[in-house]
């Protein structure tokens, strides 16, 4: 009797510190001033391991994730060994001449993803996007798709942005999980003159973002010029544009000064990688509120890079 006393007693004591959270992956009561549920999210995160050995095995690191400053709850990690990936391949087809040399690049690219992997090839044209390949795990066949880009100032889309949004929406009819683009273009929006081709001032960049943002698509930018657009500031405006709708939905951007890059491959073997390392984190949002929340996600490890959106528009 006198043990199952002392042994109460203990556990009295300790069951309250038990209940306390230890501030990691913990949810904070909500804050949007709505009183509304908390919700699942799901974001694009890539993680790479610092290390000078040429092939680190991926592995899911201890981190810290905030939502408008608030720590917020993991729910559940899918990574390449549980869930395929979902990736839309976009040319604009205005690009100048020398970019149909990457297109055995490209196929080969394709043709190296893991099994599973289902892909989409689109081309950025004036008026409309030209799907070739719907999303198939046949990537042999996805691969066939690619053709040479026309190269021609009249197949000028003046705005890829527009284009990038409706082939966001092809996700729509997919399963959640493991998400990305891959656009080679010039970035350049003159849809409403010279001054909407800063990434400021153009809408529809601004558009892509946040539709990509919503349906968790990191996208990879490879800045090629085109026929129709050419000149010093131009080329720089676009690559900024490509650079911001890169970074803030998890990507990255690829150019080379402000001409054609030599070649795509060094750029390929980083996105694979980075695919590779690639999750799907799917955590409870406490706010509730319409607008845009930022996300910011850290290691708790030295040497762990991890790449993300920004943040997302409710």
């Amino acid at each position: 009797m006198k043990t199952k006393i002392k042994l109460l007693l203990i556990a009295a004591l300790v069951f309250p510190f038990l209940m306390v959270p230890s501030g990691l992956g913990q949810s904070q009561p909500d804050r949007s001033g709505r009183g509304g549920s908390a919700k699942p999210m799901t974001v694009p995160v890539t993680i790479r391991v610092r290390e000078s050995k040429p092939r680190v095995e991926m592995r899911i690191a201890d981190y810290l994730l905030r939502e408008d400053g608030d720590i917020q709850t993991s729910l559940s990690i899918r990574s390449r060994e549980d869930s395929p990936m979902w990736l839309a391949i976009l040319i604009q087809d205005d690009l100048v001449s020398s970019i149909a040399n990457e297109i055995k690049g490209l196929a080969e690219f394709i043709n190296h993803l893991p099994a599973g992997s289902r892909v989409m090839i689109g081309y950025i044209r004036s008026g409309t996007l030209d799907v070739r390949r719907k999303f198939t795990a046949d990537l042999e066949r996805a691969a066939k798709g690619l053709r040479a880009p026309l190269g021609l100032a009249s197949a000028s889309p003046y705005n890829p942005f527009v284009e990038i949004i409706e082939a966001l929406r092809k996700f729509d009819s997919q399963p959640l999980g493991r998400r990305a683009m891959i656009v080679v273009s010039d970035g350049v929006d003159v849809s409403r003159g010279v001054d909407s081709s800063t990434p400021g001032q153009s809408l529809d960049l601004q558009r892509a973002i946040t539709e990509a943002q919503r349906r968790s698509v990191a996208i990879y930018s490879i800045y090629a010029p085109s026929a129709a657009n050419s000149g010093f500031q131009l080329s720089a405006n676009g690559q900024s544009c490509l650079e911001r709708l890169s970074t803030e939905t998890g990507g990255r951007a690829f150019f080379q000064g402000t001409g054609a890059p030599v070649s795509f491959a060094p750029f390929l073997k980083e996105i694979e990688e980075s695919l590779l390392s690639q999750i799907a984190l799917t955590y409870l949002s406490t706010h509730t509120n319409k607008g845009f929340h930022r996300l910011d996600i850290k290691p708790l490890e030295r040497d762990v890079e991890i790449r993300h959106p920004a943040g997302y528009t409710r």
